[in-house]
Formats: C-alpha cells, structure tokens, sequence
C-alpha cells in the first residue's frame, strides 16, 4: 500500500489470542521453511517459503510497515522477529525506511536471515531516478543488497525503471524484481520488452477482493502473489464478519486468523501489519489449524470484486 491511511474507527479484532495459544503450532516442510526462534510462548516456529521463478525462497507470511513510522516503527519491526517474522516489507513512499533499518539492527538478527523488500514510487520512475532511489532505499535500510524490490505502480516510465532493476539484479544488488498493483495487461506489457520476468506482484487480496483473474493469470506466468492489506485493514467490517467468525469458531481462531489461513492455503504471501504485539503474535498463529475444502468455499462468496480502497485507485 502506500500514503497515509484513512482507515477510521475500525475494530481491530473481536477477540485475541494468548501466548499461550501457540502452543500447538506445527511445522511445515513441504516447500521450504524458515526456521525461527523467538518469545512467543514456542521452542520454534516455522514459516513455510515459496519458491519464486528465480530459484529465490520468499517467506508466505511476513510483516508490513505500511503507516508505521518513528520509533513505534523501529520497535514494532525488532518485536516482529523476535517472534519470528523474517519477510519485512516496506517502501520509500512509507517514509520509514529509516526505522525499519533501526528495528533490524535493535533485533540483532544477521541480516542474511531476513528478506527485505522495498519499492521504487512513481515519483522516482525511470532508469537514472530508479537507480538513485534504489540506492537511498539501501542507505536508508543500513543494507547492502535488498531481497526484493519492487515497481510501487504502473505509472510513470515504468520500462526505465524497469531497466535499471534489471541491471542492480544482475549486479547481485537484489535478488528478486517484481512489481506491485499490475493489472495483466500491464504485466504483458512489460513482459513483452525484457529479459527478466517479474518474480512477484503485490496487490490488495482479501475475502472481499479475492482477486481471483489475477492469481489465475500469474499462476502460469510463475509469478508469485503477494497480498498487501490481507485484513483490508479491517474494512467492510472484516475482523467481525459473521462468515468468518462462524469458521473461526470451529477451531478457536479470530477473523484474522482465518483470513490469513485462508491466503496461506491459496499460497498467496501476505504480509499484515500492526503495531500491536498480541496482534503480531495472533497473525503468527495460523499453522496449527487446517481450512476444510467447505471453509473455502463458504468464503467464496464475500468476494466483492472490487478494491476497498478506492482513494488509491
């Protein structure tokens, strides 16, 4: 996402989960797993990777810094891997770049352990500019390589811009390119020019906007999914939708929870952000419960098909 959020009055969860209730959470292997160590309650905790079209494993969950900024943004990233997030997602037009920097080097977790992504915004568009915004975003992360970077929006020379990605992953500067809120068109457009096709683009996804075209397209293209604002942020009244809650309490999960499960098991990354600890720790907490067949076809049909954030449109 990007700007500053209009989010108002929103309830964040209608219940939350204890320390305690990690207990039981499992281990996935099946295509790679990060390993962590942290104090939420477990000897370990294991976030599954994906595999993107480049050889490069990219944690499934990880955690946003949209909206987070000082030094709420430095502790919320240190907190977030102490518990056990690795995939730390930011962006020069979040401004925070700085903390989420200052939050790495307070956790003291080596820095090949994590998977930085950042993004280049419009205002920075194009060979030259891209290039210099690349390296700010380095400079302001207190790293010398990021793990994926990412075009923010299709506007601007997006082909410049493109190019000089194209050279910083050959360099070895970024393991990954990718883009974010492409449309198809607009991926076949770039597609068409360049050697180097996207590893990732990150939209909203959410139960009401499930973008379904789009996973569906980029599924052949090896393109990965990543869903920003996998809560919705709590719009539309998310973390008290009565579908969700009535699956949710089948297994002593919150909305979040199931929502998050829910992306998981479609194997779309999502990375949702808080600046609450239990929050953090409860979107941790979705690998010891499995969605039925049944559960996902009764989420379904919250899909409203269209974005709720229309300020960003």
């Amino acid at each position: 996402m990007n700007q500053k959020n209009h989010n108002k009055g929103i309830k964040r969860r209608d219940f939350l989960k204890t320390s305690a209730a990690f207990a039981g959470t499992a281990m996935f292997m099946g295509m790679g797993t990060s390993r962590l160590f942290g104090a939420t309650g477990l000897s370990e905790v294991s976030i599954e990777n994906v595999t993107l079209n480049n050889g490069v494993k990219m944690p499934i969950l990880g955690f946003g810094t949209y909206g987070l900024n000082g030094e709420v943004c430095k502790d919320s990233v240190a907190d977030a891997i102490s518990l056990g997030y690795r995939l730390l997602d930011t962006a020069t037009v979040y401004r925070n770049e700085e903390f989420v920097g200052a939050g790495i080097r307070q956790s003291g977790i080596k820095r090949e352990e994590l998977f930085i992504t950042s993004k280049v915004w419009v205002d920075d568009s194009g060979y030259e500019k891209a290039k210099k915004a690349f390296q700010t975003s380095l400079d302001k992360l207190g790293t010398d390589y990021l793990d994926l970077y990412l075009i923010h929006r299709p506007r601007g020379d997006v082909k410049g811009s493109w190019k000089a990605m194209e050279e910083l992953y050959k360099e070895g500067k970024i393991r990954a390119i990718g883009v974010s809120n492409f449309e198809p068109h607009q991926l076949d457009d770039l597609m068409a020019g360049f050697d180097v096709t996207p590893a990732v683009n990150q939209i909203e996804s959410h139960a009401f906007f499930q973008q379904n075209k789009a996973h569906a397209y980029m599924k052949p293209h090896k393109i990965q999914m990543e869903a920003w604002a996998p809560l919705a942020e709590g719009r539309n009244g998310l973390f008290t939708n009565e579908t969700l809650a009535a699956i949710g309490k089948k297994y002593n999960k919150s909305n979040a929870q199931v929502s998050l499960r829910w992306h998981y098991q479609r194997g779309i990354i999502a990375i949702p952000r808080s600046s609450q600890n239990a929050h953090r720790m409860e979107n941790l907490n979705i690998f010891d419960f499995e969605l039925t067949e049944s559960d996902m076809r009764t989420i379904a049909p919250l899909d409203l098909n269209k974005t709720q954030f229309p300020e960003w449109s």
